[in-house]
Formats: C-alpha cells, sequence, structure tokens
C-alpha cells in the first residue's frame, strides 16, 4: 500500500464501492447469511444513513477513487449515551496495513466528541482479527447483548466506555 491513503467521511460516490467491500468481506467468510450487514436494506445507500443524524458518521479509507474500507457510528438502539462502532470492513487486497485501526480511532474520537459515554459492536467469532483489534482499543467482551441484536447471526459482544 502506498501512503497515498486518506481517512475521510463518506459520500454518495462512495456508497457502490463500500457496500461491495461489506459483501465480498461476509461472502468471503461464509457469512453472506440472514442476520448480518450483508442484507443491511441501508447498505446500498450508508452515505444517506449516516448523514441523517449528526450523531452519526461514517468514515471511509480512500487511495484516489478507490475505497479501501470504512468503519461507523451511531446511536445504539433507544439509548443515547451508546454509540455503535458499525460496518467495519477493509478490502480483502488493502487489509494487514493498519487501515482497520486507522478506521476504528477515527469512529472513537467521533463518537466521544459526539459526547457517547460508550461505544458498542456486535461481531462474529470467527472474525478473530478484528477481535484482536477491537481488544487493543480497549473493548471488553460481554457474555451478551445490550440489549436486541439486530444482527441476530453476530454472536460476540463488546463494550468500550470513555469514563
Amino acid at each position: 500500500m502506498s501512503e497515498d491513503i486518506k481517512i475521510r467521511r463518506l459520500t454518495a460516490a462512495d456508497d457502490d464501492q463500500m457496500a461491495a467491500i461489506v459483501r465480498n468481506s461476509l461472502s468471503t467468510v461464509g457469512l453472506a447469511i440472514p442476520g448480518t450487514a450483508y442484507f443491511d436494506p441501508e447498505l446500498a445507500h450508508l452515505s444517506r444513513y449516516y448523514s441523517a443524524d449528526e450523531r452519526r458518521t461514517y468514515f471511509v479509507a480512500v487511495q484516489g477513487q478507490r475505497v479501501l474500507g470504512g468503519a461507523g457510528i451511531a446511536q445504539y438502539s433507544d439509548t443515547p449515551q451508546i454509540a455503535e462502532l458499525q460496518k467495519v470492513y477493509v478490502d480483502e487486497i488493502a487489509r494487514g496495513h493498519g487501515l482497520s485501526k486507522q478506521l476504528v480511532a477515527a469512529a472513537l474520537a467521533f463518537a466521544q466528541h459526539a459526547n457517547y459515554d460508550c461505544v458498542y459492536l456486535e461481531t462474529h467469532h470467527t472474525l478473530t482479527a478484528a477481535m484482536h483489534v477491537y481488544r487493543e482499543f480497549g473493548f471488553n467482551p460481554l457474555l451478551q447483548p445490550l440489549g436486541a441484536a439486530v444482527h441476530n447471526a453476530m454472536d460476540s459482544f463488546w463494550l468500550k466506555c470513555f469514563k
């Protein structure tokens, strides 16, 4: 990977590329199944979803016009003090270069700036590299989801509080 990679907010022009990264990533690990982000109704229009509220955003890593990955933050359920880290995916060709860490760092900084107390996430136990990153950022595993999981195929739940 060359050094001209930038982390910035998602735009409508990025939607198709980011949706493809999410779907390809989930397909590769056998998680292109109901109960995952693969079938999220907003996946085709992530920019619309993440720009609809000032306390949600989605960051992408880009090299020129190519989207390499992304990570989002939005309020978790009806709990205004808790954000959810959402859709952290990096294109297969860009893995191993620290992009997921840069994206998670940007998302967490946004969550703090938006005055969330904690950040929650749901993942799958087979995604061990992702869980390693979450642990590095101070997330702690939970025994169960905080509420009713939207992505009910996910079976690993994590929480990080800032205070």
